[in-house]
């Protein structure tokens, strides 16, 4: 079957990916990029290798050979040796006046019944007490980690 994505190397590009093999100061990822990226090379007077000699050579799966290809055909030489920028900003749960609540929530006496707080009964509550809509315990649990260990 023919590949879809055809990476043909132009000589400043192949130089890059040469030296930045060579200089040996650039992470892991980005260098074994560049491995497959001349290996995959379907140049003049230099038939690439094939998908499966790569993977055995570079010990990376055929998707990540596939993904390489893509990316720089699409995109360029630069995209695929770099790490794609992460686009999902998450918002935080908990604010500076939530994290006190739970914290003080926390230093309370546990509820009847309990021996203790747990992280499960501390986001039960703090969502019963309407501080947030929301809350898991995972969540709770990073929180006053973070705490304690600010006040080491």
């Amino acid at each position: 079957m023919p590949k879809k994505y055809v990476v043909q190397l132009k000589p400043g590009e192949r130089e890059q990916l040469l030296e930045l093999i060579h200089t040996g100061q650039n992470a892991a990822q980005a260098i074994t990029h560049a491995h497959i990226l001349l290996k995959a090379d379907d140049g003049e007077a230099r038939p690439s290798w094939t998908d499966a000699a790569i993977q055995n050579a570079f010990d990376v799966s055929i998707a990540t050979i596939e993904r390489v290809r893509r990316t720089y055909v699409r995109q360029g030489v630069d995209a695929a040796l770099k790490r794609k920028e992460a686009t999902r900003q998450r918002a935080r749960r908990l604010d500076g006046v939530g994290e006190a609540h739970l914290i003080a929530l926390a230093c309370r006496e546990s509820p009847t019944g309990h021996g203790h707080w747990t992280m499960r009964l501390l986001a039960q509550r703090m969502v019963q007490l309407e501080y947030v809509a929301e809350l898991s315990h995972e969540t709770v649990r990073r929180t006053l980690k973070k705490m304690n260990s600010s006040r080491g």
